[in-house]
């Protein structure tokens, strides 16, 4: 009888090992999903700071250059549209502040702690920039699409060849335009991937809180 008592306890025992080994294996998978995303969103972060940067300054540079029709020295066209840049600063906004958002519910330990809004924004946020860059990057192309009126990129890439001394540098615009353009291109893949990701950790996050609790390794067992 002793005998299969021990045998018994050894059986509870292992299986608790095996439990608690599956249990921290898929912790260390959400804990690496979960930086995964967090690295991303810091790029994303990253590439909306310089959208925002490039296309606000190029902006900037046209409201200080652009001189009324009276002066007959025009810089700029008459038949000039200004919603494609206006586009992607107010997309790359948007990316800038639901980013940081995410990432302070990710890494201070306070607000990641408030489950009910961190688990949510976890999945809101990416999909929120992934909308925004979307929607300006379709905007953008719409309207730069036009063969009448000019935009920003198409006017300064236009004369980029031309050498300036003085503002606006055409050369300077076309490049800042384009580098705004091509990164909120790269914007798409990675709020998408960002959005993915955060869907995976979500239903991980989900098996971990109704799976049962591995009893510790240190837990009685049995006696004889």
């Amino acid at each position: 009888m002793s005998s299969e008592n021990k045998g018994l306890g050894l059986t509870i025992y292992s299986e608790v090992n095996l439990q608690d080994v599956q249990y921290q294996k898929h912790l260390k998978k959400i804990r690496l999903v979960d930086a995964a995303r967090v690295g991303l969103t810091v790029f994303a972060l990253l590439c909306g700071f310089t959208v925002l940067g490039t296309s606000a300054d190029t902006l900037a540079v046209y409201n200080s250059t652009h001189l009324s029709g009276e002066f007959h020295l025009p810089l700029w066209p008459d038949q000039f549209d200004l919603r494609p840049t206006i586009a992607l600063v107010v997309g790359s906004s948007i990316v800038v502040f639901v980013n940081i958002v995410s990432l302070l519910f990710s890494k201070v330990k306070v607000l990641r702690n408030q489950t009910y809004v961190h688990t949510p924004l976890t999945f809101a946020t990416p999909f929120v920039s992934f909308t925004a860059v979307m929607i300006s990057m379709i905007f953008f192309y719409a309207v730069n699409s036009s063969i009448t009126d000019d935009t920003l990129q198409s006017w300064s890439c236009q004369w980029g060849f031309a050498s300036m001394s003085a503002r606006p540098h055409f050369s300077t615009l076309c490049n800042e335009s384009r580098t705004a353009l091509y990164l909120s291109v790269i914007l798409v893949p990675v709020e998408l991937i960002v959005l993915t990701i955060a869907g995976y950790q979500s239903t991980l996050e989900r098996k971990s809180i109704s799976a049962p609790s591995p009893r510790k390794s240190g837990s009685p067992v049995p006696s004889a």
